[in-house]
């Protein structure tokens, strides 16, 4: 039998949204307040949410738990499935010291603390989420600050915050081309719009970042460097959206940005140079990568696996390569039980609705895929054969055991919210705002992040309720869905996935409270102002402010 949503079950909107944010309260509270380990937390967080669902909104019981089985098969395909990859691949590079000489060349750019985690979580972080997203450039480049002698703290919590401006088009523009396909609104319109928004953020965060390392007075010291970093990623980034679309944002404005940081690094150096570690991050968990420069014949052989992913995750990226690989092979499974039996109603949607549940195992065309594939042909040629993989991914499995747990649960309570409807319950609760609407809006997005890890997912939840709610006060909907990308991106910081990966990659698991009580602020903080932002593009200057 199909069950209709209800958004205000008690007959009282403050007490119905006050029991549709109680799984987020708890989530949180267990992560950050009682430091319970992610998977226990997120596991705790997912009883409170099938409680919600079922006891306070009405859910079939049945419907809450394919909900839960579903959103964490989503979770273990594609999302864990692209984390387990590339932390393979960094297994395998990393025992074969070939990653101790990528760090050993980076940090030939500047042996300036400030200006390596510029370089690495910004520039560098920014490539990785263009190609791949999904955790990908945390995990990547917070194990290689790990590698450099930062400590688990400033390498996990500050590659969180760099990995903000880029989200909104990563994986080649996955997230705006999910937000088009819930919105029915245009992708060129909306990669316009999102692309009038971010670049400030392109240009504020690395600023953002390197205060938060280091403080005001040793951030002024570079300015010269962070502006050109910034810059140099803001200015692609708008015309790449503007002129082109959402597909390519990322990685071209990621290349300009390290070309012309590296570049301008070789006639420009700061007055004092920071070498040493703050002390208030502690101690980093393994020794300094040994100094002396590398040869050039090693630092290739040591980039080459590097430019292998990038050629494989930039192939499996495009729509052409992903239609060709499912042509071959693609399996389609109805959720028993979910399929097209839960109805959205109004004013979440214009009309009532049926909310499909296909599980997709598009086993070839997943970006992880692509990945594994460059792992194994880059462990062949650094000298693994056969054996060695299999050894190396049975100890990625294991070294990602909890990990997956955690994102398996939290995909599972995030899919319980949508199709509970306690989601919407939560937008609906902002979007009484009225004319602070584009404020919230933006809120909308951050907590749609937070709850899912996943900016496509936010913009899948709250794409249409954005778009609604937008026509319904009068404001432009390519600008409120565009709001609920941009601000979603500074929820990317403190979701559980994010934390876990970031966790992982710094061999610092079990203390995702600290890192999650570090970066909360700096998410928070950040999502403010893009309110404020679209706020101001809804009421005070043009729309079409730099439209070309």
């Amino acid at each position: 039998m199909a069950w209709t949503q209800a958004y205000d079950p008690f007959n009282n909107p403050w007490l119905s949204t006050a029991a549709a944010a109680l799984p987020v309260i708890v989530l949180l509270s267990a992560i950050a307040i009682f430091e319970i380990k992610a998977h226990w937390a997120a596991a705790i967080g997912l009883v409170t949410a099938l409680g919600v669902a079922v006891f306070a909104f009405g859910m079939p019981a049945g419907m809450a738990g394919m909900a839960a089985i579903y959103g964490a098969g989503f979770g273990l395909l594609p999302i864990g499935w692209i984390i387990i990859n590339i932390i393979f691949l960094y297994q395998l590079l990393n025992e074969k010291g070939e990653f101790a000489v990528l760090q050993r060349s980076v940090s030939t750019i500047s042996d300036d603390r400030r200006l390596q985690l510029l370089f690495i979580a910004f520039s560098l972080g920014a490539f990785f989420e263009g190609a791949a997203g999904f955790g990908t450039p945390v995990a990547v480049t917070a194990a290689m600050l790990i590698g450099l002698g930062f400590s688990p703290l400033a390498a996990s919590g500050l590659s969180l915050v760099a990995n903000t401006a880029p989200v909104a088009y990563g994986a080649l523009g996955t997230p705006v081309i999910a937000l088009s396909a819930v919105t029915g609104l245009d992708l060129q319109e909306l990669s316009g719009m999102i692309g009038r928004q971010l670049p400030f953020f392109s240009l504020l965060v690395p600023f953002w970042l390197i205060w938060a390392f280091v403080g005001f007075r040793r951030m002024i010291e570079i300015w010269p460097a962070i502006l050109v970093a910034g810059v140099s990623f803001a200015v692609p980034q708008y015309l790449v959206s503007n002129f082109h679309g959402p597909w390519l944002v990322d990685v071209i404005a990621a290349v300009v940005s390290m070309a012309s940081l590296a570049l301008f690094l070789r006639v420009w150096r700061p007055v004092h140079a920071m070498k040493e570690m703050p002390a208030r991050y502690g101690a980093p968990l393994s020794a300094e990568t040994p100094a002396g420069k590398a040869t050039k014949a090693a630092v290739a052989k040591a980039w080459t696996p590097w430019l292998i992913f990038s050629a494989f995750v930039f192939a499996w990226g495009t729509p052409q390569v992903k239609s060709w690989l499912d042509s071959i092979w693609v399996a389609k499974f109805p959720v028993l039980g979910l399929h097209n039996l839960v109805q959205k109603a109004p004013p979440v949607v214009a009309k009532p609705v049926a909310e499909g549940a296909v599980y997709v195992l598009n086993l070839l065309s997943a970006a992880g895929t692509g990945i594994l594939l460059s792992a194994i042909i880059s462990g062949l040629l650094v000298g693994y054969g056969p054996s060695g993989l299999i050894r190396m991914y049975a100890r990625t499995l294991y070294l990602t055991r909890y990990s997956l747990a955690t994102i398996a649960c939290m995909l599972a309570l995030g899919f319980v919210t949508r199709y509970s409807g306690t989601d919407a319950t939560l937008g609906l609760a902002f979007a009484k705002t009225g004319a602070l609407y584009p404020f919230f809006g933006a809120l909308i997005g951050w907590l749609g992040v937070a709850l899912t890890g996943s900016d496509t997912s936010s913009n899948v939840l709250f794409g249409g309720l954005q778009r609604i709610s937008a026509e319904q006060i009068g404001i432009s909907p390519v600008l409120m869905a565009a709001a609920n990308s941009s601000g979603g991106v500074m929820g990317k910081m403190i979701d559980a996935q994010s934390i876990v990966v970031a966790s992982t990659a710094t061999k610092w698991y079990g203390h995702e409270g600290t890192i999650l009580r570090f970066v909360f602020f700096h998410s928070f903080a950040l999502v403010v102002l893009v309110g404020v932002l679209v706020l101001g593009q809804a009421y005070i200057w043009p729309l079409r402010l730099l439209v070309p």
